[in-house]
């Protein structure tokens, strides 16, 4: 058996372990530069917030419930990730972290799956104060559908999907829409040729299924019928490249500030390789104007280079952005976003030299190691590259964010005695 821990409503939950008064009351959290609703509570749910809809569209709701309002903090929330993450660990033979908030476990050879997995539930609440769901069942795909029955259906959380009767009956009810890599537009497909619910679903021709949704589609339906198709995966597989892109708080003219962005953005990617063991071979750099703005001139800005020694180091990285971002620049646009993308990522083991290479590369590999040690101890970013400047005039703006409590010292949760 496999089982799915799916935290509930998870930066809402996040915000409320250090603030417990806001525990029965609507909270919600909203994206980059506060601009539209991320993650709700139930509380925020019932009394008609949606998913993705702008802040100020909702400002008489959040006025008349007094709905707690946040700034994503990531930062807290990857950090609360690890803690119930962990935790989980100890207690499963094998686990397949999935997303921020999601992990499959191994659930194979316990004898009294449902009263393991609400063990499960209470330990990750008592040691993190986070919510979880369990969904038990065969295959993932079912694990999902157990954790979404577990999560609005049950008064325990926990959920198992153990025989073909039960898991028929679910399947009868679960709407095609909701199933595991659906996705909205094969939704209205199915719908519209009559399969409305997970069952219709089982009840295609294989070819059909194949020939609509592809082999993809037709693994996600043989894992609803029982039969395992997708296996635990506890060895996370190499990322083919790394992204890092934001909006900016305010819109930039300046080529100095978008110099501050992209070095910034490609430092993050730097450091996202070597906690990988990665190096890349390909830098891609990108600038966009505001599309929300048709008066103002439009322009999206998008240029690679190609490296001749794959590299994780930043001032090698760095440099190449910027000399990428130089060629995309125009002076007579007001720029509301930038990204970096690094690809043809190989092992850092198996970094291919030029045959003119002239750097030192096991200096350059101390280098950048002695950095990552101190910015982990003392903070993020306290030793950068001085084009990454001071000011930060372009950060994200974070009008309602919270403390990052379990990860700086300076704003840990103080108790008054």
């Amino acid at each position: 058996m496999l089982a799915l821990a799916d935290c509930n409503n998870f930066y809402a939950s996040c915000e409320r372990v250090f603030q417990p008064r806001l525990e029965g009351k609507p909270v919600v959290v909203l994206s980059n530069n506060d601009g539209c609703i991320i993650a709700r509570s139930n509380e925020a749910k019932n009394i008609g917030l949606k998913m993705g809809q702008p802040i100020f569209q909702a400002k008489q709701l959040v006025e008349q419930h007094q709905v707690s309002v946040f700034s994503s903090n990531f930062t807290l929330y990857g950090d609360m990730s690890k803690r119930v993450m962990s935790t989980i660990r100890k207690e499963v033979k094998d686990m397949e972290i999935y997303s921020i908030d999601e992990a499959f476990l191994d659930f194979s050879g316990e004898g009294a799956v449902l009263e393991k997995g609400i063990a499960l539930k209470n330990k990750v609440l008592q040691h993190t104060g986070i919510p979880i769901s369990i969904g038990i069942a065969p295959t993932k795909t079912l694990c999902k559908v157990a954790a979404y029955i577990a999560k609005k259906h049950t008064s325990t959380g926990v959920f198992t999907l153990d025989n073909q009767a039960l898991i028929t009956r679910a399947l009868k009810w679960f709407p095609v829409e909701e199933i595991w890599g659906v996705g909205r537009q094969n939704a209205k497909r199915l719908q519209r040729v009559g399969i409305k619910t997970a069952f219709d679903l089982c009840q295609a021709d294989d070819s059909w299924i194949k020939r609509n949704l592809s082999i993809v589609g037709l693994r996600m339906v043989k894992e609803l019928r029982g039969e395992p198709c997708i296996p635990l995966e506890s060895q996370k597989a190499r990322r083919k490249n790394i992204c890092t892109s934001r909006s900016f708080g305010k819109e930039v003219v300046e080529l100095s500030e978008l110099k501050e962005a992209v070095s910034t953005f490609t430092a993050n990617c730097a450091l996202k390789l070597r906690q990988e063991k990665s190096c890349a071979k390909r830098i891609t750099v990108f600038i966009l104007t505001n599309r929300f703005k048709p008066q103002a001139k439009q322009y999206k800005g998008f240029t690679s280079i190609v490296l001749d020694t794959p590299t994780n180091d930043n001032m090698e990285l760095v440099g190449k952005a910027l000399e990428a971002l130089e060629k995309i620049y125009r002076a007579d646009c007001c720029y509301k976003k930038a990204g970096v993308i690094v690809g043809d990522l190989v092992p850092e083991k198996l970094q291919q030299l030029s045959l003119f290479d002239k750097i030192d590369r096991k200096k350059q590999r101390s280098v950048m190691q002695s950095i990552d040690y101190i910015n982990q101890r003392i903070g993020r970013d306290k030793v950068r590259l001085a084009v990454q400047g001071q000011q930060r005039r372009w950060k994200l703006k974070q009008e309602k964010r919270s403390p990052s409590y379990s990860t700086s010292i300076e704003e840990a949760l103080k108790v008054m005695l």
